[in-house]
């Protein structure tokens, strides 16, 4: 590889990188809840993630089945071993112009019993095979003397930053994410899956976010991480505020007249919500969960577009269901209004938030065809936010 070439990709691969160090405050203080430690998924105990990006090849003219490459993978454990120790479970579609794998399953019984995967739109097949590799190598008796796993994997459309007709993302790479599965911070914006993707016409890609309950609504912790690629700019508000138009005219993506034909999912993209929760739910109050991920993503003025896949899964990882025959079912749930409530707006607010720091954390990349899509200018951003914040009235 070139010199010239080879420290391009350098430089992207470390754009992509998150600081080191303890987990760093938000960009936005969305909302009235207190977020966990982490500010993440992960804050919910026992939850894992691990992610594999792919970046190659400098930007510039798309050459199908070699690249350039921006693409990846992202694994959402609900434990370390969910195949055996299975959690309640539930899906729901806002906009189905998208694919999860799995999610009647989950539907019919009620919990998941794989990991789930998040990645392109044309490489949900090998993600498939990484998993079912990566869940033999852990139980070798899968369809010899047990059951066979009916993977989640979840998809977004990222053709237009990556050459996703050359499927870069192989089982290898999702063994390795899943191998890296950790709790603890999570990398966001242009990592794993969402490498290649864009929102509201900006940069974004992973997001992820966190709200803890008070001791009076039973102290459970709310995460999302979620891969949004979705959004035109007028659309975009943060914490109310509609800051995207005050950038209609600029930081406007740099689209070359070799991608200007981009259409469909192509153009308007997808959002795929990933939920958890230590609060003891069944799959129809998991399910209710992802309703209410729903007016989350709203409030970031997302509409769910007609070529949108807006596909959601929550899961509750007290709420097992053990694969051990004699293993005793679950018996106690969440019940009483108010605690449910709680639980609802924690989970508006934590997907709102995880939209907003899928924004925030990516950074200016380009790609295929020499599209480039601008990080958000956050500095600028929030001072539009704090400025509307001050002309509201106050009670006195």
């Amino acid at each position: 590889m070139p010199f010239r070439r080879l420290s391009l990709v350098l430089a992207l691969v470390l754009a992509a990188a998150p600081v080191a160090g303890d987990a760093r405050p938000p960009a936005f203080a969305i909302g009235t809840l207190p977020p966990g430690p982490y500010d993440a998924i992960t804050d919910v105990a026992g939850v894992r993630v691990g992610q594999v990006t792919k970046i190659e090849g400098a930007a510039g003219p798309l050459v199908p089945g070699k690249g350039p490459v921006r693409t990846g993978v992202t694994v959402v454990l609900p434990d370390a071993d969910p195949w055996t120790e299975r959690v309640a479970a539930a899906t729901l579609d806002l906009n189905g112009n998208g694919e999860m794998t799995g999610a009647h399953w989950v539907d019919e019984a009620g919990f998941l019993e794989t990991p789930i995967a998040l990645t392109n739109t044309l490489d949900v097949g090998r993600v498939d095979d990484g998993t079912i590799d990566w869940m033999i190598r852990k139980h070798p008796e899968i369809g010899v003397s047990d059951d066979v796993p009916l993977p989640v994997v979840a998809e977004c459309d990222d053709q237009g930053l990556n050459d996703i007709q050359g499927r870069h993302v192989g089982p290898a790479d999702v063994v390795e994410a899943l191998e890296r599965a950790a709790p603890g911070d999570v990398e966001r914006g242009n990592v794993g899956a969402g490498t290649g993707m864009r929102a509201f016409g900006f940069k974004a890609g992973i997001g992820t976010a966190s709200r803890v309950l008070s001791s009076e609504s039973g102290g459970y912790t709310v995460g999302v991480l979620l891969n949004a690629n979705t959004g035109s700019r007028a659309e975009l508000r943060i914490d109310g505020v509609p800051v995207g138009r005050a950038f209609a005219h600029e930081l406007l993506p740099l689209v070359p007249k070799a991608a200007a034909a981009l259409h469909g999912r192509a153009a308007d993209g997808s959002v795929v919500v990933v939920i958890a929760t230590d609060a003891p739910l069944d799959g129809r109050q998991l399910r209710e969960l992802a309703k209410r991920a729903t007016l989350g993503l709203a409030r970031t003025g997302l509409t769910s577009h007609v070529s949108s896949g807006d596909l959601l899964i929550a899961f509750s990882t007290t709420h097992r269901f053990p694969r051990d025959p004699k293993a005793p079912l679950p018996v106690a749930l969440v019940n009483g209004d108010d605690v449910m409530d709680a639980l609802f707006a924690a989970t508006a607010e934590a997907t709102e938030a995880a939209v907003i720091d899928a924004l925030a954390s990516a950074r200016t990349l380009s790609g295929a065809r020499g599209l480039t899509f601008f990080a958000l200018p956050v500095e600028r951003a929030r001072a539009l936010v704090e400025r509307a914040k001050v002309s509201l009235p106050t009670n006195r």
